[in-house]
Formats: C-alpha cells, sequence, structure tokens
C-alpha cells in the first residue's frame, strides 16, 4: 500500500473545508496532515484530533490562530518548509498555498483546490476596492502580484488536479492553463422526516466573514421586516450584531443537530456569497428547505431555479429584496421532497466513492509511467 500525507493550508476552524478533510480522513485513517496552523480546540467533535498533525514554524506564534490571515504574504515559504518526503502519494487542500508543497519526482501529489487564490485572481479587485487605505493599498497590490507569479509555479508541482466545482475548474484553467477533474464535496444528507408545516422565519448560515456578504442579508431583511435567524461566527459578528433591527436574530455558531432542525422547519435559506462550492445552501435543500441565492459560483450547480430554490442577479441589496418578495409568491409551489432529492446527489458516500477511485487511477497510472521511464 502507498503512504499518504494530507496537506490543508490551515485548521484554525471547523467549516466546509475541515468537513472534506474529515471524509478523506475516513478514506486514510492513518495519514498523518500537515498543516500551517492548528486550533485543537476547535476539533474536538471531529477525527481531525485524533489525526497525527505537523504544523509548520507560523504555528509557534503568539495568537496566531487568531490572526493567521494576515500572514498570507509569507504562507508561500512556510508551506514549502513542510517536509513530505516520506510519502508516495501527497494530497492537499487548498484554497490558499497547501499546493505549493515541495514533493519530489518519485512522490504522486493530487491537490483537490477549492479555488486559486481568490484574493490574487477572481476577486482581485473586489479586494483591492474594499482596501482603500493609501497606507495599504499599493502595498496589498504588490504582494497579490507576487502572490499570483508564486501561484502559477507552484501549480507546475501539482501532478492532477480536482475541483469542488465546474466554477472552479473554470477558474483553475484560467490561472493555472490546467485541467481538472470535478469531485462534487460531501454533505451530511438530512434524511428525518420532512417538515409538512414551515415556520414564518428564513435562515442563513455562514461564517461571518467579509466575503460571505452576511451583511448584505442582514441590510436585505432590515428593510423586508421579515424574520431572520443568522448562525455562525467570525470576525464580521460585531460589526453585523449592530445593523440587525429587533427582526433579526444572530445566534452564534451552534451544532449540527441545532442547525438541521433549524433548516428544517425555515422557510428559505438565504445565500449572498460567491461560493466555490457552498455546502450550507445544499444541507438546507437536504432539509427539505429552499434556497434563496446570487447566482455566481458553485450553487448554480447545487440549486435548481423555480423547482429548488430561486436566484437574484446582482450581489446587492436591492437584487435579494426582490428576491425573497418573488420568494414569497411562489414557495409554495416548491416541493419539500424534490428539494431533498436534489441535494442527494451531494452525499458523503457518492464523494469517498469518486476520491478514491480517483487517488487509485491516479496511482496506477504514476506507477506504470515510471516503470516505463526506468525500463
Amino acid at each position: 500500500m502507498p503512504t499518504i500525507a494530507l496537506v490543508q493550508d490551515a485548521l484554525p476552524t471547523r467549516g466546509g473545508a475541515e468537513r472534506v478533510l474529515e471524509a478523506v480522513l475516513e478514506l486514510y485513517p492513518s495519514a498523518p496532515i500537515y498543516t500551517l496552523i492548528y486550533r485543537p480546540e476547535a476539533f474536538a467533535t471531529s477525527n481531525i484530533r485524533e489525526a497525527i498533525i505537523h504544523t509548520s514554524f507560523l504555528n509557534r506564534f503568539p495568537g496566531v490562530k487568531r490572526w493567521h490571515r494576515s500572514l498570507l504574504p509569507i504562507m508561500p515559504f512556510a508551506i514549502e518548509q513542510l517536509d513530505l518526503s516520506g510519502y508516495d502519494i501527497i494530497l492537499s487542500f487548498s484554497y490558499a498555498v497547501a499546493h505549493g508543497v515541495l514533493a519530489r519526482p518519485d512522490q504522486l501529489h493530487l491537490s483537490y483546490t477549492y479555488a486559486p487564490l481568490r484574493q490574487a485572481w477572481h476577486a482581485y479587485h473586489q479586494f483591492i476596492e474594499s482596501n482603500k487605505s493609501i497606507i495599504w493599498n499599493l502595498p496589498s497590490r504588490l504582494i497579490l502580484h507576487y502572490l499570483r507569479q508564486w501561484d502559477v509555479a507552484a501549480s507546475n508541482r501539482v501532478d492532477d488536479f480536482i475541483a469542488p466545482s465546474l466554477w472552479i475548474a473554470q477558474c483553475i484553467q484560467q490561472a493555472y492553463r490546467r485541467q481538472a477533474t470535478v469531485i462534487y464535496p460531501p454533505v451530511n444528507l438530512d434524511e428525518s422526516s420532512l417538515e409538512t408545516q414551515r415556520d414564518n422565519y428564513f435562515i442563513a448560515v455562514s461564517r461571518l466573514e467579509p466575503h460571505k456578504k452576511v451583511d448584505l442579508i442582514v441590510q436585505a431583511f432590515n428593510r423586508l421586516g421579515l424574520p431572520l435567524i443568522v448562525v455562525g461566527d467570525g470576525r464580521e459578528f460585531g460589526r453585523i450584531s449592530k445593523l440587525a433591527k429587533s427582526n433579526i436574530q444572530l445566534m452564534g455558531r451552534q451544532s449540527d443537530e441545532v442547525t438541521r432542525e433549524l433548516l428544517r422547519k425555515a422557510r428559505g435559506y438565504i445565500h449572498a456569497a460567491e461560493d466555490d462550492f457552498g455546502i450550507a445552501p445544499v444541507e438546507a435543500q437536504a432539509a427539505g428547505c429552499p434556497v434563496i441565492a446570487y447566482a455566481k459560483g458553485g450553487v448554480l450547480e447545487t440549486v435548481i431555479e423555480g423547482k429548488t430554490g430561486l436566484f437574484y442577479p446582482r450581489q446587492d441589496v436591492d437584487s435579494l429584496v426582490a428576491a425573497v418578495r418573488r420568494f414569497e409568491g411562489e414557495y409554495q409551489s416548491m416541493s419539500g421532497e424534490t428539494i431533498r432529492q436534489n441535494a442527494r446527489r451531494f452525499s458523503k458516500k457518492r464523494f469517498q466513492d469518486e476520491f478514491a477511485q480517483f487517488v487509485e487511477a491516479k496511482w496506477s497510472e504514476f506507477r506504470k509511467n515510471s516503470a516505463l521511464t526506468h525500463s
């Protein structure tokens, strides 16, 4: 059996990327995990806690687990310091720099890439626009220019790419000029009985980070006056709490069980981000909850317009308000069972089967080519 190592950029909290890693760890339970930063308390109920974890020198910086994003300029150097020379197969899970680990020619490197570094590529201009400080604007541009150059060079260290959606496969092609195989991420499907009578509140489940645009959702529901529950925590929690009117409840991070119960009873799920895939909208559909989503990114591949949800065309308050008002007249025609059936396309078993088959096929091909080279 080949020896396998898993690499992920950082493990500061448990989100969608970490759930993918958990599912892969079930396939390869003896594989160690290499990462820049690790916060054990975030994984108390996760199988990641049981794995052998190797961290970078960044993990020793005081307070790094709270402000690790500011270390992005030195992350390329840090990821290259991880020594993976003792493994046959390297499986990297990259939303920033994990695909840039150094490997030998006799090692197979497969990368599940959530997106080419979005601040440096397809979200570059949005990032610069949000950072208008004269002091930081020019340095930010120069740093991102350097990161793009490093990112392209690092992409050449990968033997084969896997993308979580067709949208990201296109981003990989655009940035790296490489093709990627699409394997949709695993989603925990809710198989409990469907609610026949849903409550009148809407729900959003998200990390409260700037790119998730939860503030846009809150502003829209401030105007609508409809009940909204927001589940999740993050850097934006304090600011968004101040924005929210009395019809909006911010619940912070909740357990999977509580979140599923809230989704089962909600009238509709609200999504405003341009996500690589978007696990939360699929989990909403698994609970029979229709989705109202910004029409960009992976959600276009997981929500069926008019059957499992509605799209709105612009990432702004007016567009979302109009979509919610339209939804109010149409949601009763959406079948909970049809919505749930759509979500079943993204089961964890399906992901694990496809992922294991991909790794096995690429390893067999790699060994065959290596034997021909040395014959």
